[in-house]
């Protein structure tokens, strides 16, 4: 099978790009590279094994040619980390609702089955015990730039179903919970392997706010697993589905449990929300998922235990700087 995979040269879609390689699958990858890094993928492309189009997925010069003979999408391009939102919010909105548009469109007018990567944060203020598909998103104030990336999100997720219920279109939507793991940057606000590159280069771990903040984070390798495997279930089209990890930590016990890990004597410095982020910055205090129909859907949820996936970013980041050290 010929599969698209839109943001493919980025985090998790570099690693769905080598599972889908592994099993046989051609795969075509659209990615403008403004957060995707081409190395993530440069042995497939120079081998061949991948079909790379450098571009916008809105861009129907890129997006034409990329649905030649495709059986299978996955949208995952979007605008990444919380300081590339606030910093671009115009660029941001663009990119998320013109890019799935474009996507959904082609991807309904052949009937091709598609997976929609979309984001925990569509939930914005809720805090209940383990958000379930089905409950209120609650955001803020729209003069709070800190909403637009969750209600653009949103939107995509209308159009996505829209297509669905109009059109056709054979879409899951998923709904990602602080997906972590080798190939992540923490240029854009990603916690852990922030805290892992502070911790090891024996600087201060930053804590925005007061650490206090409950999440729980997903290993990439079970991410890959579970959207491939939603794919592949009939019962999962039309379906909005939660895909995390359950576990929940603050973060300043993540910060603790890193320098634990790596050995570092390296301390906690706490850094308000407006200093880091700006006035009028609001955060949740806690995002967990229920992920029972995710179980039913396919017979399991992510469990890989995060000291597993804060191991797997310690290796990779040890190996990128001990030629310099």
């Amino acid at each position: 099978m010929r599969v698209l995979i839109t943001g493919g040269a980025g985090f998790v879609g570099s690693h769905l790009v080598d599972a889908h390689l592994a099993k046989g699958d051609e795969v075509v990858v659209v990615d403008d590279l403004s957060t995707g890094r081409l190395e993530n993928i440069g042995e497939h492309v120079a081998a061949g094994r991948v079909r790379f189009l450098q571009g916008k997925a809105e861009d129907p010069a890129i997006i034409d040619p990329a649905f030649d003979g495709v059986g299978l999408v996955y949208h995952l391009a979007a605008a990444v980390g919380v300081f590339q939102i606030l910093a671009h919010p115009l660029a941001s909105i663009r990119t998320n609702l013109d890019a799935s548009s474009a996507v959904f469109e082609r991807a309904a007018a052949r009937g091709i089955r598609t997976l929609f990567a979309s984001t925990s944060e569509v939930y914005g203020k809720n805090v209940s015990d383990a958000l379930n598909e089905d409950d209120d998103t609650i955001y803020g104030a729209t003069k709070v730039n800190r909403w637009l990336y969750a209600v653009s999100k949103a939107t995509d997720e209308f159009l996505a179903l829209g297509y669905h219920q109009e059109l056709g279109l054979p879409v899951t939507v998923v709904r990602l919970f602080n997906t972590t793991g080798p190939r992540q940057t923490g240029a854009y606000g990603m916690v852990v392997p922030r805290f892992v590159r502070q911790a090891i280069e024996g600087r201060p771990l930053t804590v925005y706010g007061d650490g206090g903040q409950m999440r729980c984070f997903t290993n990439v390798h079970d991410v890959v697993a579970a959207l491939m495997a939603l794919t592949a279930t009939p019962a999962a089209v039309g379906e909005v589905v939660n895909v995390g990890n359950p576990r929940e930590i603050s973060i300043g016990d993540l910060a603790a449990l890193v320098c634990g890990i790596v050995g570092s004597d390296s301390k906690v410095q706490l850094v308000d929300y407006e200093s880091a982020y700006g006035k009028g910055f609001e955060d949740m205090r806690r995002r967990v998922p229920d992920v029972s129909r995710l179980r039913k859907l396919i017979g399991f949820v992510p469990t890989t235990p995060l000291e597993a996936t804060i191991r797997e970013i310690a290796a990779e980041i040890a190996a990128e700087i001990a030629p310099g050290r």
